[in-house]
């Protein structure tokens, strides 16, 4: 690297190097700071610290299941089972399934709780 160091009182104060030098410099820096923060999620997700959904789940949102009726599948649970533990008709579980029906809050924190997961899970 080709750097021009200029003093202070005879000591070293700035180094001045060429604008490519810098930019790698920079983005190495960047690399480093990204591969710390992977770090620490995989460290985390190993602790138990961070919770997974596991790919059946996430491949069937992404092909367009609702969250909810993937986890009750999932739970292997059927619709008036998973009625009866929250209190819901199976009609109203049957809309918000197939996108019908937005649920409320509390109904999403039941729903959550009965299926033992997290209620950002649900939300679609």
């Amino acid at each position: 690297m080709n750097a021009q160091i200029i003093e202070k009182n005879g000591k070293p104060e700035w180094a001045v190097i060429p604008y490519n030098e810098f930019k790698k410099i920079k983005k190495s820096l960047e690399d480093a700071e990204d591969i710390k923060d992977i770090e620490e999620h995989l460290k985390d997700i190993q602790d138990g610290k961070e919770p997974l959904i596991p790919a059946e789940i996430t491949f069937s949102i992404l092909e367009g299941e609702h969250p909810i009726r993937a986890w009750r599948k999932r739970k292997d649970l059927k619709v008036n089972e998973l009625t009866r533990m929250i209190g819901i008709s199976s009609a109203y579980l049957s809309q918000i399934e197939n996108n019908k029906r937005n649920p409320t809050i509390n109904t999403l924190k039941l729903i959550a709780d009965a299926l033992s997961i997290e209620i950002e899970f649900l939300i679609a």
